[in-house]
């Protein structure tokens, strides 16, 4: 099982792909998880995809979010991850 943290941080937004990505460390080394306007527009309310809207709903579900990603990280065993709204819609 792979150790996982996530540097409390703001998210970084770009425009060309419509996505916020933070900063994790897996197994001590740095990484990035990013999640789609789309996911967080779907499951977590975000009213846009403009970015204010984005960090706004990806701020309130922080918990949730990082709780996916660290699934994803381990299930997965890769260095960055983006998380679709499937991958939110199958969490449970």
């Amino acid at each position: 099982m792979p150790e996982i943290s996530f540097p409390r941080s703001v998210p970084t937004y770009c425009a060309a792909s419509l996505t916020l990505s933070c900063p994790a460390t897996v197994n001590g080394k740095p990484t990035l998880y990013s999640i789609t306007a789309e996911a967080l527009e779907t499951h977590f309310g975000a009213r846009s995809p403009r970015e204010e809207d984005l960090v706004r709903a990806f701020t309130s579900h922080r918990q949730r979010i990082e709780r996916i990603a660290e699934g994803l990280f381990e299930l997965t065993q890769a260095r960055e991850i983006l998380l679709r709204s499937g991958h939110i819609r199958f969490s449970g």
